[in-house]
């Protein structure tokens, strides 16, 4: 049982749209990461996603709307819904959701897709 110190768990973080696990429970994992510019269109079949926004600004836009999200503030993202996360221009974001769902849900793209498991 180790705390988890945001701060420097951001700072260990060098690569946009690469979630580091700082935390697992009930098969869960909490993840931190930095999110630059946009992201790619994507849904997860299977899982909901939390993003809590703990520096910067984050556009989620839907197919029907677009949501805003600053420091404070999260947002959850059914399973099954088309979205695309924007970081207006950066932002430090937690995410919880299952173990072993790949970031870019649905779709494989070479530049967004990030290895699972890594942690900080």
């Amino acid at each position: 049982m180790d705390k988890v110190n945001l701060a420097s768990g951001f700072a260990k973080i060098d690569e946009p749209w690469r979630p580091r696990v700082a935390a697992r429970l009930n098969g869960q994992e909490v993840k931190l990461v930095k999110l630059e510019g946009p992201f790619v269109w994507h849904h997860h079949e299977a899982e909901d996603e939390l993003f809590l926004v703990l520096r910067g600004r984050l556009r989620m836009e839907f197919r029907d709307r677009v949501v805003g999200l600053e420091p404070g503030e999260l947002l959850v993202v059914p399973r099954g819904v088309d979205h695309r996360p924007v970081a207006e221009p950066t932002a430090e974001v937690l995410l919880f959701e299952p173990a072993d769902v790949l970031n870019t849900g649905n779709v494989t793209d070479a530049t967004y897709t990030a290895p699972l498991g890594q942690e900080l």
